[in-house]
């Protein structure tokens, strides 16, 4: 983890210094993008200054995959620059920033195939509670010695650092991508296929996302329509909302049971889009010393994003 600072080893994008001097290191701060994920893990409290973050791509690596980006960029920007050279992310398009994408730490639809969000991110900068721009994690760290702050940081909902730029690592964009529909067991087809981008159920439909060379997409097929039959649609499920709930992948079979409304479920992944919100969890007394630990540790004033607590999702 490296403190840096106008004379730091790092030089970091346009807007990175007018971002660490806009949070400051007093009062409470809350960083606004689209506010498409703004309800998640509570409403902000006290009344905190609104920041915004900077914005634009700071370096684009194709040939070693690798992007170096300002958050306050949005998804769909990153895909466009990404595309232009045959390559994407794993971070989901949902009209958002790519910071708010990585705090929330929601994976893309496709996770099985792009990966998740938290693996790709190999750098962050952010500004810390005492307004000091500190970067952590790189694009050539093979072992984490302390803590690893790109993980910490995916999911923190912004409360352990005000998130400035990242570094993601991208993947090429398949050759060939068919949507099927079937009836058949998700289950069962979850363990009959080799690699499905997305295998999405709504407790009677499950849609298949295959993606990769022709060769293999129609070897998939064949494995698929062993089960039962399937047909090919021209694009994935409306996928519900507002609400993501988070389960164990197991507990997917009986999901129904468990919410009332539409909703997605993602098998073997254990994420699901519904139209009613998840009841609040219990964390374990150990889970709760460690977030209390980090939270403390980062930011022993609770002024970053002041309401916003990460086990409330």
């Amino acid at each position: 983890m490296t403190a840096t600072g106008t004379g730091g080893r790092l030089r970091h994008g346009p807007g990175v210094a007018r971002f660490a001097a806009d949070v400051g290191p007093e009062g409470p701060v809350a960083v606004a993008g689209a506010r498409t994920r703004w309800h998640s893990g509570g409403e902000p409290v006290r009344e905190p200054r609104l920041v915004t973050a900077p914005v634009g791509i700071v370096e684009y690596k194709p040939d070693e995959m690798t992007i170096r980006i300002a958050v306050g960029t949005t998804v769909a920007e990153l895909d466009a620059a990404l595309a232009e050279h045959g390559q994407r992310s794993a971070l989901p398009d949902r009209g958002g920033t790519v910071g708010g994408a990585v705090v929330v730490g929601e994976n893309d639809r496709d996770v099985l195939s792009r990966g998740a969000v938290r693996n790709a991110v190999l750098q962050v900068s952010y500004v810390s509670s005492e307004g000091k721009v500190v970067s952590g994690g790189g694009p050539t760290v093979k072992n984490v010695s302390g803590f690893d702050i790109p993980r910490l940081t995916v999911g923190s909902l912004g409360t352990l650092g005000c998130l400035a730029e990242v570094i993601l690592r991208t993947n090429p964009i398949p050759a060939v991508s068919r949507w099927f529909e079937t009836r058949a067991d998700p289950f069962a087809l979850f363990d009959a296929l080799l690699a499905p981008a997305a295998l999405l159920w709504d407790g009677v439909t499950t849609w298949i996302h295959l993606e990769g060379h022709g060769p293999d997409v129609e070897a998939e097929l064949v494995r698929a329509s062993a089960l039962g039959a399937t047909a090919e649609v021209e694009s994935p499920p409306q996928m519900p909302g507002p609400h993501r709930w988070s389960l164990p992948p197991a507990q997917l079979r009986g999901v129904g049971d468990l919410i009332d409304g539409r909703w997605l479920a993602s098998i073997g992944v254990g994420t699901v889009l519904a139209t009613a919100p998840q009841p609040g969890r219990e964390l374990s007394a150990s889970v709760t010393a460690v977030h209390d630990r980090m939270k403390q540790y980062f930011d022993p004033t609770g002024r970053l994003n002041p309401g916003r607590d990460p086990g409330r999702r």
